[in-house]
Formats: C-alpha cells, structure tokens, sequence
C-alpha cells in the first residue's frame, strides 16, 4: 500500500508502507513507512487528491488537475477543465472520475481515454464539496449558494435541490448509503436517504475539517484541533476520543485489510499517522506508524494495490492511453462556450454518463502534458506584455 498527501508547498508526497513482522505477542505491531516519491507538478497548493487502482490525480488553487500513474510512477499528464481552485476529486470505481471547482462545475470524466464526458452547471458558486452514492447512480454536492444538491448520475442531471439557508463544506454518503452526513462549521446534520430529512444533529467542539465513516453507524470527525473523535449516527453520542495531532488535522481516511480497520490522519504540523482501530470504538486505536513530511498537510489518500484491497475487487480496466502531447487546454471563453453547449443539448440517454459509452465527449474538455500546459501559460504571458 501507498500513503499520498498534498501539501501548501505543491508537493505530492508517496510513501510506501510495509507491516513489521511482530516481535513478539506482547509488543503491538508496527508498520514500516518508506519515502518512495515526491511530484511536484503544480503551480499552487495542492487542495484535492483522489486514488483508484492504477492512478492519483491531484487539484490545485493552480486550477488543473494532475495525473500520476502508480503503476509506472510517471506523470501522466493534466485535465484543465475548470476555470477555479479544484475543490474535490472522486473516482467511481476505475473508469470514471468526477470533478468540482470553485466555477461551479462538475465535470464527470472518462478515465480509459480522459475526456470530459460531462461538464454540469452544479452550482450558481463554488462547488464545495461531493460525494457519489455507494451504487454510482447518484452523487450530493454542496456549494456556496446555500444547497444541497442531488445529481442524477445515469442520466447526468440534477433529481433534487434542497436549501439548506447557509454554506456547507462537506458531505458525505454512509458505505452502505442509507444515510449521508452534511456538514456547516462544526455542526453535522445526518439525513436518512429513505426521507431525505434530517434525523440527528452532532456538535463538535470545533469547525469540521474531515469526517470518515468507519462503520455504517459510526463517523470519525476531526476539526480544527488536535482530538479526532468517534460519533455513533443513531444516538448522536461520542463514543471516544484520543489525540491525533500537536496540531488541527487537515483530512482523514479510512480503509479495511483483512488484519486490520486503519484510520489514516494528516495534519499541519507536518505528520501522517496510521492507527489501528479497534472493534470497539469505545476505545482509543494504536498507533501504527507515522511520517514526518516537515510540509504543511492539505489532502490524503491510501492507494491499495490488487494485492491489498482484497475486500473490493473490480473487473480489471483496459490500459489507458496516454495524455496526448499534441492536446492542449482550452481559454475560459471556450470552457463556457462548452458549458452552454451542454446546457442546450437534450439529456444522454440512460447509462451512458457514468458507463462512458458516449462517444461525444465535452468539446470544452482539455488534456494536456505538463509541457504543454507551461508552453500554454508562457504564450499567455506573452500576450499580456504585447497588450501592456
């Protein structure tokens, strides 16, 4: 397995982590972490990772999105779709990934040839946050016009707005998706996906930075400070808490081996830690290892190969082609023109927005090398001194 984490010094940073056999049965286990790549091919602060079983791709306050192929660790190019810092990045399974920005875009994007086979018009500002529901039919997403909004994946349109009178910054379906979570600041509204209403509300101490399900019932919370928390969804308990951090913790995940439930936890003072959770979640969990990356933490993930990620399988992909060097990002003007293109044309048949059977992909989507997209911005700083 591989831990990744983004940081403010646009830095993608990949440690490799190995189980130490056990010294004996009385010591607790500990894992080996071993530094095994940096990629530094943004221009900003990374704000957005997200991994499946070949690639990761990082967003940025630079507004494109990066490609770095795991099985090769090589760059694999860039998407520059979005005219905004990307906010959130998710794969559904191996062929599809969904985007949002701060333009207020969702892009839904083809994995196998990289294209955008979507680009929605999600929210009148920035798209905050989303997540897509367990059976990839559906996805939520909040933003700053005050919404939640519920996106029918299949045929690639809105199902239902709901305003929610203030801005949330996180949501998030149950592994089962019978229940998601929406946070503002520090408060976590639990809905019940059978009415769509509010069932409980839990109150953490301090402004929610990352929330994790553990179990169906159970959600891991952390916030601005150094304590991680576990809450129970059905009677808004706390269960436990234990102190993760000599600073706020910026973003967690959480994965199952067959030994072990683990917690992963990023925070600003610089350090990834893994923790073995227990059955209980009454009790605190044991610290596996941790990593000292001296960068200011923004964003993580865990990249499980076959090998590892046992408990979900999925049918192999077909080997993608590469970011053509010949394809280069369009200007903001021809993003919009393909926003409004969209906007006019009917709605895809059923099946084709998330199965990529489109062959007519977004005219605004944009692919490019990392060479590329810097021949693209030296044009136009040339261009801005000819107008100067």
């Amino acid at each position: 397995m591989e831990v990744v984490a983004g940081c403010y010094e646009q830095v993608l940073f990949g440690f490799a982590v190995h189980p130490e056999p056990e010294a004996d049965g009385h010591r607790e286990q500990r894992w080996a972490p071993v530094a095994d790549f940096t990629h530094h091919a943004h221009t900003a602060s990374l704000s957005a990772v997200a991994v499946n079983s070949r690639f990761v791709v990082t967003g940025s306050k630079d507004e494109t999105i990066h490609i770095y192929d795991m099985k090769k660790k090589v760059d694999h190019g860039a998407l520059m779709h979005h005219n905004g810092t990307i906010t959130c990045l998710k794969f559904h399974g191996n062929r599809h990934l969904i985007s949002g920005a701060e333009d207020g875009l969702i892009c839904v994007w083809d994995v196998r040839r990289w294209e955008c086979l979507k680009a929605i018009r999600a929210h009148k500002g920035h798209v905050t946050f989303l997540s897509i529901h367990p059976s990839g039919k559906l996805a939520l997403s909040v933003g700053t016009d005050k919404t939640l909004r519920t996106w029918n994946l299949v045929e690639g349109r809105s199902a239902f707005i709901k305003n929610i009178k203030q801005n949330a910054h996180i949501v998030e379906w149950s592994p089962k998706g019978e229940k998601y979570v929406v946070v503002i600041l520090n408060r976590i509204d639990v809905y019940q996906l059978d009415t769509a209403s509010v069932s409980g509300t839990i109150t953490n101490a301090r402004r929610v930075s990352s929330v994790a399900f553990l179990s169906e019932s159970v959600l891991a919370v952390a916030g601005d400070e150094e304590v991680v928390r576990f809450f129970d969804c059905d009677s808004l308990t706390c269960l436990s808490e234990f102190k993760a951090h000599e600073n706020r913790v910026k973003d967690m995940f959480s994965f199952e081996t067959p030994e072990h439930h683990v917690l992963v936890t990023a925070s600003s003072d610089g350090f990834i830690k893994m923790w073995k959770l227990k059955q209980d979640k009454k009790v605190s969990p044991s610290l596996l290892c941790e990593i000292n990356t001296n960068a200011r933490l923004t964003c993580l993930g865990v990249w499980l190969d076959r090998r590892t990620d046992t408990k979900e399988s999925p049918p192999a992909a077909a080997e993608p082609a590469p970011v053509s060097k010949e394809q280069s990002g369009h200007n903001k003007e021809e993003s919009a023109h393909a926003v409004q293109e969209e906007e006019k044309q009917p709605k895809p048949d059923a099946e084709k927005c998330l199965t990529g059977d489109s062959n007519k992909p977004t005219s605004g989507n944009s692919l490019a090398s990392a060479k590329k997209r810097k021949t693209v911005e030296m044009s136009e700083k040339k261009r801005k001194k000819k107008k100067i």
